[in-house]
């Protein structure tokens, strides 16, 4: 991202009602500025950490770590609020920017060698610091953290973990953008009463302002936006309407023809099976459960199994 220019203070400075931003006083193109500013402060704030001379304690490592890069977490709050709920073309350019520049950002701060030093002090020693339960959970959910987004590996490990890092970001961008296109572009024009069988006036209302917005020739019309589609596949009468957009709900980002996302899923599969490796684990599944309730995809798949008859009996009965 380039060198930021002025900053808008209200991006970071929240002082509207309930402490949340003055969203009126925020455009899109304060966005850019604000990031490089933020990321740039929140490196200040880890290397401040990563250098203090004092020994690591809980305060000044661990809580100091967590206090850190305010003014990241709220742009981005900001940012991906905005991409998800009013995603303008100026969005859309700096989510491409926006999301390996954060890879990059936050794989710095995991593979800090000086930074993770002292982490990995504290939780050698932990037994002997006497710490309360959170705050011992709260150290190894940090240190395994560091260990998982590479604290551990060789340089070259590191630089290409960082590669990947920063690739599936931008990855993960063209992905959410290649759906965005295919619901703006995707609409089911509709005009006979029987069209409408089962459906609320209030869903039909929705769709009557659709097909307005869309400029379509017909009276209603079903788009592939969450609040028309999934109320209409509940309640729709017509079974032939419904999987015409059950088809186009569960191909978005391969209908149109600028956008595939088969080979974005391909690339991505294979990349997070790279990371995975180079980090020690069989599978990304293995990676993401390390951790976490679950534990294994092996209690996962369990689960699911268990789950599964009852879920295919109750869609049956539809």
């Amino acid at each position: 991202m380039p060198v930021e220019s002025s900053v808008n203070p209200a991006v970071t400075n929240w002082t509207g009602q309930f402490g949340l931003p003055e969203f009126a006083s925020i455009s899109d193109s304060d966005l850019e500025a604000a990031f490089a500013t933020a990321m740039r402060e929140h490196l200040a704030e880890i290397d401040a950490i990563a250098s203090n001379p004092d020994a690591p304690d809980m305060a000044n490592t661990v809580e100091a770590f967590e206090l850190a890069g305010l003014s990241l977490r709220r742009v981005s709050a900001l940012f991906w609020h905005r991409t998800g709920t009013d995603s303008t073309p100026v969005v859309q350019k700096l989510e491409r920017q926006v999301g390996p520049a954060l890879a990059k950002h936050y794989s710095t701060i995991s593979m800090n060698a000086e930074l993770f030093a002292r982490f990995d002090a504290l939780y050698r020693d932990r037994v002997a610091l006497g710490l309360t339960a959170e705050q011992a959970r709260v150290l190894e959910l940090h240190h395994k953290a560091f260990v998982k987004e590479g604290a551990l590996l060789d340089e070259a490990g590191k630089a290409r973990l960082a590669e990947i890092n920063q690739r599936l970001a931008s990855l993960a961008a063209t992905f959410g953008q290649n759906v965005l296109a295919d619901e703006a572009g995707w609409v089911l024009a509709l005009s006979s009463p029987d069209d409408l069988a089962g459906l609320p006036d209030s869903l039909i209302a929705a769709m009557a302002q659709a097909a307005r917005d869309r400029n379509v020739d017909a009276p209603y019309a079903v788009t592939l936006a969450r609040s028309i589609a999934e109320p209409f596949l509940t309640l729709s009468d017509r079974r032939d309407l419904r999987e015409q957009v059950f088809n186009a709900w569960t191909s978005r980002g391969e209908l149109g023809d600028g956008q595939q996302n088969a080979p974005v899923v391909a690339e991505t599969l294979s990349l997070r099976a790279e990371a995975s490796a180079l980090l020690g684990y069989d599978t990304f599944a293995s990676l993401k459960l390390d951790g976490t309730m679950a534990g294994t995809a092996d209690a996962v798949e369990g689960l699911l199994g268990r789950v599964w008859p009852a879920a295919v009996a109750s869609a049956d009965s539809m």
